[in-house]
Parts: C-alpha cells; structure tokens; sequence
C-alpha cells in the first residue's frame, strides 16, 4: 500500500509575531538583534526562525519574520510579520500597526477597540516579554506594535471584514502551528462570527455552502454582511455552536446536492465525506432516482424533489437547534428552486 506525501506544516502569525517580538526586544535591551530566535510554543514545541529586516531607532527596534504556513494554502503564507518594541509608560501594551486590523465589533476575543492579535499570540509575547525583562534585570514596560506590509489588502480575502475587524490581519494561533488543509480554522471562524452576532443581537443569521448561495440568500433576506455565516460544508460546526449559543433565526441555503445530504443527516457536506444516497431520494419520491448521478440531474427528473429535500432539510437543522429555520435549494446559475420555513 503506497501513501501520499507528508504535508508540511507551518507557522501561525502569532508564532512569527512572537518570534520577531523577542529578536526586537533582544536588540532593545541588549544592543544586538539575533540572526535567528527559538521560541516556545503552548504544547512545547521550541522552533526556530529567521530573522529579516532589522531596523533601529534612538528608543525603538523592529524586526521581521516571514510566514511559513508549510504546505497549507494560506493567504499570509510569504507574509512579513513584523513587530516593533518600544518603553512604554507602564506595563505591556499591543498595539496594531500597519496590515494589522483593530476590532470594531463585540463578541470576539479582544475588546472593541483593541488590536486584533489574539490571546495566545498576546500571551506568547507576553512570557517573551517578562522573561527577557528579568534576564536583563528590566520592568516589562513594553509597547508592542504587530504590523504586516500588504496586510489590508489580504485582510480583504479573509472573513475579518465581516467579523468587524478593520484595516487589516488578524494575528492569529492557539498552537502556533498551521496544520497543511485543516478544517479547524474555518470551523473556528464560523464560530467567531456567530459569536460576533450573538453579542450585536443579531436576529438572523444565514450560513450557505457557497458564494452563490450565499449571494442569493443574502439579497433575499436583506441581510448585513456580518449575518453571513461562512458555513461551506462544515454544517455540523455550525449547528452544534449554534445550538450552545443560540440566534432567533437561521437561514441554510445552499445548492440541491449538498443540502439533499444534510437532508439526510450528514453534517460535513464535502464530496470527499459524504454522499447523496439515490435510494433515499428515491423512498423520498416514489420514484426511481438510482441511475441519477447528481441530485440536480434528479431534481430535474422529479421536480418536486427540491421541495422536499427543504422540506427535510429544515426539520433536521430544527432537531439541532432551538430557533426559526428556513431553507433555501438553489441550482448552479443561482435559481431559486424551493425554500421551506
């Protein structure tokens, strides 16, 4: 039996900002920035990163590290994180440079108003911070300033303008470690925006498994960007925070053959997870759907499939969770083809 290649893993901007954070401070408070530091991550890990364009000042060193994201398709892979540190007036402060976003909205992690660099990049740096101060017999007076050249501009291919982050990257990491085509930061940004709408009081929310019909779904309801729910296929991630932290009304749209599988009961709805089964939609209709190869070849046989894979589909997403349901079938060109609730 033959396997594929091993996916290289990378670095998260936390880990890079915690990194460039003590090679800047080392240059502060001992008069040489280090070509390379090793730092310690949350589960123990110690790697090592270089370092890149050191820049100086009569009360400030910043240093850079470029982001490894390893084999993973991550839009800050290639990026420059940078972090610059200063005295500051009294105890430890982050502070958002250039690239990096400053939060707008409640319900995230960081406080209105705040940089947007997470708690455990603000506690990695945070030890950094304390322990170079007594290697070099300092007060951890220190004002920390994350920036990422370009980082707006990426930010724009992020959900971090619809979470209410403005003006850039988050600095993001709960390991430090990007694990190559891991669902867990999608599944951590759903999670995220219900916690945003939770804490605006947002009375609808709508997550669809695509820029189609999520578009569709949206303009039907009239909906705010940051009502719009980046489910993809990761229905049961959504559901199951939903049902801990729970919205008046929910909108599921999405086209007929991810949602006839959600009908069904899968809760990961990729191709490469689930299935739709014809026999089912079949018992559903009374009529033989077998030799169908998508679910859209047999909406087309049996029209009134759509309509029941809605059906179906809304009292499973009802089971799960204590709100208004309603859901939205569409096809490929974005045609409304049922919607139940």
């Amino acid at each position: 039996m033959t396997t594929g290649p091993t996916l290289r893993r990378g670095w998260t901007t936390g880990a890079c900002a915690t990194a460039a954070c003590k090679a800047a401070l080392t240059g502060l408070w001992a008069g040489a920035v280090p070509a390379r530091v090793t730092i310690h991550l949350p589960r123990g890990e110690t790697p090592t990163f270089d370092i890149v364009n050191v820049l100086t000042g009569p009360d400030w060193v910043e240093a850079g590290v470029i982001k490894d994201a390893g084999d993973d398709p991550d839009v800050t892979h290639g990026a420059e994180i940078r972090v610059r540190v200063a005295p500051s007036p009294g105890g430890l402060r982050f502070r958002a440079g250039p690239g990096v976003g400053t939060v707008t909205r409640p319900g995230l992690p960081i406080a209105v108003g705040e940089a947007a660099i997470n708690p455990v990049p603000r506690a990695m740096m945070d030890e950094v911070v304390a322990v170079l101060a007594a290697d070099h017999a300092r007060a951890p007076d220190v004002d920390v300033t994350v920036s990422v050249p370009g980082g707006e501009a990426l930010a724009a291919k992020t959900w971090n303008p619809r979470l209410g982050i403005a003006g850039g990257l988050s600095i993001l990491g709960t390991t430090g470690i990007v694990r190559p085509f891991s669902c867990a930061a999608w599944i951590a940004s759903i999670h995220r925006g219900i916690d945003v709408a939770v804490a605006s009081g947002t009375p609808h929310v709508a997550g669809c498994t695509g820029a189609t019909s999520e578009r569709v779904v949206q303009a039907l309801h009239g909906l705010p960007d940051h009502a719009m729910l980046d489910m993809g296929d990761f229905a049961g991630g959504m559901l199951k925070y939903l049902r801990r932290h729970p919205v008046p009304r929910l909108t599921v749209g999405g086209g007929i053959g991810k949602l006839s599988k959600l009908a069904q009961g899968a809760m990961d709805l990729h191709s490469g997870r689930s299935q739709v089964d014809f026999a089912q939609l079949s018992d559903w209709t009374g009529q033989d759907l077998t030799d169908c190869n998508t679910a859209l070849e047999a909406a087309t046989r049996m029209p009134d499939l759509a309509a029941i894979v809605a059906r179906k589909a809304r009292a499973r997403v009802s089971d799960m969770i204590e709100a208004q349901v309603d859901i939205v079938v569409i096809d490929r060109a974005g045609r409304v083809l049922a919607q139940d609730g």
